[in-house]
């Protein structure tokens, strides 16, 4: 399996330790729009998103989605489910095609034990969730709707033209009219630029970054 051989995480493992790590892995293909898990899912895996970009996100009383986080190439997804034996607290949706490495859990733990530099690596990708927990805390009580707009121009500018307007509004909680309008405000500022298809052709990331900082 030659995308073992691509995933940084297990640079550090030498040859014998990857033929292990092989026998116990499986890489899948996803589409844009497919699933990778839904909230209340149990799963002997864990999963290492290798391509593509995933978004995780909860479903209120109203069946509207909220979204929570962005995953990027060669991160862990949800992995604390695994650790903790806990059902998934929300659920995984593609939003641009991707790959993802599926581990046997059980077998992995044993493979851990004998390999203290992965064991750690392991502890900051959780680390990390702590973090992300407490940027979607930060977003939702304190930024207003034109914060999130430029931070996820920002961050994200690839998104804009890519994925429909109506699709970014749910990302970001709010109604795709406050989406159209920030926009709007933004280009008669002058700190964006927008083409006919959505696409950001330009952003000012000083005067974005005001926004939310």
């Amino acid at each position: 399996m030659h995308i073992l051989n691509e995933v940084s995480l297990f640079s550090k493992l030498d040859k014998e330790e990857l033929k292990l790590l092989k026998n116990i892995s499986t890489s899948k293909k996803y589409s844009k729009g497919e699933i990778l898990f839904y909230e209340g899912d149990r799963s002997k895996n864990l999963h290492l998103l290798v391509e593509g970009i995933l978004k995780l996100y909860k479903t209120n009383f109203k069946g509207q989605q909220i979204f929570l986080h962005q995953f990027y190439p060669q991160s862990f997804v949800a992995e604390l489910t695994n650790f903790e034996d806990i059902p998934f607290p929300a659920s995984a949706e593609f939003i641009t095609d991707g790959v993802v490495l599926k581990i046997d859990f059980e077998k992995f733990k044993t493979l851990i034990h004998g390999n203290p530099n992965l064991s750690l690596k392991i502890i900051r990708s959780l680390s990390e969730k702590l973090k992300i927990m407490s940027e979607v805390i930060h977003n939702e009580v304190i930024l207003n709707s034109e914060a999130k707009v430029a931070k996820m121009i920002v961050e994200l500018p690839e998104l804009f033209g890519d994925i429909k307007n109506t699709k970014i509004a749910q990302f970001l909680n709010i109604t795709p009219e406050t989406l159209s309008r920030t926009l709007s405000k933004f280009k008669q500022l002058k700190i964006v630029k927008i083409d006919e298809s959505q696409k950001i052709t330009y952003s000012n990331l000083k005067k974005l970054s005001k926004f939310y900082e």
